[in-house]
C-alpha cells in the first residue's frame, strides 16, 4: 500500500510539472511573439495626443528605474504607466534620470538611434539630455542596475518609442 502511495504521489507531480513547464513555455512564446509597435506599417501614426511626452520647448523626462524583476521606463506623460510606447516631436528635448536612489542606466538603440549619439549612460546622481532629431518609430533596450543590491542588481527591458517631425 504504501509503495502505491508514493508511487501515486510520483505521478502526481511528475504531470504537475510537465503542466507548469508546458504553461511556462507558452508564456514565453507569447511573450517573444508579442507584436512590436515598430513593426506596423504606418507606426508613427500611433503617436497620439495622450501619450506625447514634452511640448512647447518643455522637455520630455524620462524616469529609468530597477523595479522587482524587471526595469521600468516612465515617461512624463499624464497618466504615465511603466512601459508605454510614448512620442516625442522632432527637436524636443528628451531628459533621462533615474529618481531611485543609487540607481545607473543604460539606454541603447543599437545602430539605428533618433540621438545624434551612441547608447545614452546615466544614473541616480546623473541624468542625461539629449534631442531627438530623427523622425522614425525606435525600439531600445533600458538597462537598469542598483547598487549594493545582493540578488539580481541588474535587468533589462525593451521598450519603444516614436519620433514624429517638427511642426512648423
Amino acid at each position: 500500500m504504501k509503495v502505491r502511495l508514493n508511487a501515486a504521489i510520483s505521478a502526481s507531480l511528475m504531470v504537475a510539472g510537465f503542466a507548469l513547464s508546458a504553461s511556462f513555455l507558452r508564456a514565453t512564446e507569447q511573450q517573444n511573439t508579442k507584436k512590436h509597435v515598430c513593426t506596423e506599417t504606418n507606426a508613427q501614426s500611433l503617436a497620439t495626443p495622450a501619450n506625447a511626452c514634452g511640448s512647447n520647448g518643455n522637455p520630455c523626462v524620462v524616469d529609468v528605474k530597477r523595479t522587482g524583476g524587471s526595469v521600468s521606463v516612465t515617461p512624463s506623460i499624464q497618466g504615465g504607466k511603466s512601459n508605454p510606447i510614448f512620442s516625442v516631436q522632432a527637436g524636443t528635448t528628451v531628459v533621462w534620470e533615474s529618481t531611485q536612489k543609487d540607481t545607473g542606466f543604460v539606454i541603447d538603440f543599437g545602430s539605428s538611434s533618433p540621438f545624434d549619439r551612441g547608447a545614452i549612460i546615466g544614473g541616480s546622481d546623473r541624468s542625461v539630455s539629449v534631442v531627438a532629431t530623427k523622425p522614425g518609430c525606435y525600439r531600445y533596450s533600458a538597462g537598469a542596475c542598483v547598487a549594493g543590491a545582493i540578488d539580481g542588481m541588474c535587468n533589462s527591458v525593451d521598450v519603444e518609442f516614436v519620433v514624429t517631425p517638427a511642426t512648423k
